[in-house]
């Protein structure tokens, strides 16, 4: 009977460990525009689609130095971890004078200390930047580098209204940079 309650036990002690391993330390979220549209769309509080929806993991900076030390300036970056981020825009849209289609897309951005060119391709559904395919490219741009005076410790992405247009916050450290999006 001991041997057959220390096996159960050790058992349960094993579960416990792995379902503490499965925890993703960068957990998936998204964002849309309007904000919160889902919960607007059940409350009847809006009418049609919305113009856009953005997926992404948020790792954290856990007392890190990000920029120019764990994402090289100059080299391709997934936005996030896990997953390259992707967003989807339900109208064609127009950003910095790139035209946009309605559809899915994967973001990508190459940081550099003052601006930071973002990449919005075509392939869908990557891990990370292995499959990234400069021939995929829909979009190329680039946006400022504001520097913020307190650091974030989770990245973030967000959408925010600005006048007409709807901007894209992205938010890690002590960085962001705004994505202008018209229709």
């Amino acid at each position: 009977m001991k041997y057959l309650l220390l096996t159960a036990f050790t058992f349960c002690l094993f579960l416990t460990a792995s379902a503490q391993d499965a925890i993703d330390k960068s957990p998936l979220d998204v964002s849309y525009y309007p904000s919160g549209y889902p919960l607007l769309k059940v409350q009847d509080k809006v009418n049609g689609t919305p113009l856009a929806r953005i997926i992404f993991s948020r790792p954290q900076k856990n007392g890190r130095t990000i920029f120019g030390n764990l994402i090289e300036y100059g080299k391709l970056w997934r936005l996030g971890a896990n997953e390259a981020t992707e967003i989807e825009f339900f109208k064609n849209v127009d950003i910095l004078g790139n035209n946009i289609k309605k559809g899915r897309y994967t973001m990508y951005a190459i940081p550099h200390p003052d601006k930071w060119t973002i990449i919005i391709n075509k392939d869908t559904d990557s891990w990370g930047t292995f499959k990234y395919s400069k021939e995929k490219d829909v979009a190329r741009f680039d946006v400022p580098v504001q520097t913020l005076e307190t650091p974030v410790e989770y990245f973030n992405a967000y959408f925010e209204k600005n006048g007409k247009t709807a901007g894209l916050m992205i938010m890690w450290d002590n960085v962001r940079v705004t994505i202008p999006i018209s229709l």
